[in-house]
């Protein structure tokens, strides 16, 4: 916790005086991991205009409205404004800051674009905010490591892509990653050790605790406790009697207790995959190659997440920051990566341009299958050959991990030609050698 170097890495919280050692989330290891952006929307308008970078931001209004703070940067938090403070009080603290109208729209689509290199990691992803999330990161260990790498990963994932700074607590519970990672703010990584989480918890302002507002909390201070450890001292039956049913959550959570599991209701309504190129690129074949490599990959995780669609979208940013999104509709529904590569390679072809370098390109399906009525086998899309092929790249990879097969095209350079043709009243995409 007492890390403060600029990548602002990696905290482990240990203590040799453990509490009780057990179950005291979903699973055994720190696999629950709460994400949170740091100052999203101010950040957000500080990425897109340099002119507002090292300067104090609030988003939510002119600062004579009668609205209040929706975000503010944290060069603005040094005066104390905070979200919820009413903006004229936030204009009287700083009145040389730069005051923004919220624009919901840009928000809304860097976090949809942020919420999928979750899913990538995981399916279970459980976003409470546009700017915060958990995720349940276990089992994959074998294909990305351990849940402290992923969440290494996903930092480092999250700045390259969107020059954005993302805060994440590691524990075996919801409400103890979600304190981790306000602890851990701006842009760090702090894990709770299992067994450690009530030593943890016990330091810290009886507030920090998931449910105590201001209300409880002054209830709390009238019987003398101010602290997490003070709390979790108390008898569950004394909490009850002065605080209700809530005193039985109480208990559990000043203990690092809470075995609630990441809920994910609601079916994703995307796959994705995107890569943000160590150097522009500028040459069509170069970015081909690329674009094959993520067709596979958004292949693969539509058949582990046992999905098929139809709606295959290419992102394409250019090394000035401008996107474009391009989309085609396929006749039948598909999880083959092939099939994705051929309609992809198409938009890529017809938006690029000489001349032209590019920083990101992605690869996106949607508008899945109903469960009943997933093709299992489909001409020119998903072949009898092609899904054998398939399940056998799959078991590899299982087996030995992932990239551990590979398509040949990807160890030489790719030049190809994709053209449409009709058959019947739908449209379908064939690959030209």
């Amino acid at each position: 916790m007492n890390g403060t170097a600029a990548d602002r890495a990696t905290n482990v919280a240990r203590d040799d005086s453990t509490g009780a050692a057990g179950m005291s989330g979903p699973h055994a290891t720190a696999s629950i991991l709460h994400a949170d952006l740091d100052a999203f929307y101010a950040s957000v308008e500080q990425r897109n205009n340099p002119a507002l970078r090292g300067k104090p931001v609030v988003v939510g209004g002119v600062p004579d409205s009668r609205g209040v703070v929706a975000a503010a940067s944290y060069e603005a938090r040094e005066y104390g404004i905070h979200s919820a403070m009413p903006l004229r009080q936030a204009a009287r603290r700083c009145p040389h800051a730069e005051f923004l109208p919220g624009r919901h729209e840009v928000y809304g689509q860097v976090s949809r674009e942020v919420m999928d290199v979750f899913h990538r990691f995981t399916p279970l992803v459980e976003a409470i905010s546009l700017d915060e999330a958990f995720l349940d990161v276990f089992g994959g260990e074998r294909r990305f490591g351990s849940p402290e790498e992923i969440a290494r990963e996903i930092r480092r994932t999250v700045k390259a892509e969107q020059n954005l700074t993302i805060s994440i607590g590691a524990a075996t519970s919801k409400s103890v990653a979600k304190i981790a990672s306000d602890l851990c703010k701006p842009n760090g990584l702090l894990t709770v050790d299992p067994g450690r989480e009530r030593a943890f918890l016990a330091p810290l302002p009886a507030g920090r605790i998931w449910g105590v507002g201001p209300r409880t909390e002054e209830r709390l201070r009238a019987l003398g406790i101010e602290r997490v450890g003070q709390l979790a001292a108390m008898h569950r039956a004394d909490l009850v009697r002065h605080l209700g049913q809530f005193g039985h959550r109480l208990h559990d959570l000043a203990r690092g207790i809470d075995r609630r599991s990441v809920s994910t209701a609601g079916q994703r309504k995307s796959v994705g995959n995107e890569h943000t190129f160590g150097e522009d690129i500028g040459d069509l074949d170069a970015l081909l190659k690329q674009l094959l490599r993520l067709s596979d990959e958004v292949g693969r995780r539509l058949r582990a997440h046992e999905l098929q669609g139809r709606v295959v979208t290419v992102k394409i940013r250019r090394a000035d920051f401008t996107t474009l999104t391009r989309r085609r509709t396929l006749p039948v529904y598909t999880d083959d990566g092939g099939a994705i590569y051929n309609v992809a390679s198409v938009l890529m072809s017809t938006e690029f341009q000489a001349g032209e370098r590019y920083r990101l390109l992605g690869v996106h399906v949607a508008d899945f299958a109903p469960e009943d009525a997933r093709q299992m086998e489909m001409p020119l899309f998903g072949t009898d050959r092609s899904e054998r092929l398939n399940a056998a790249v799959d078991g590899l990879e299982s087996r030995f991990g992932r990239g551990s097969v590979r398509r040949a095209g990807l160890f030489r350079p790719v030049a190809r030609v994709a053209s449409a043709f009709s058959i019947g009243a739908g449209k379908v995409w064939e690959e030209l050698a």
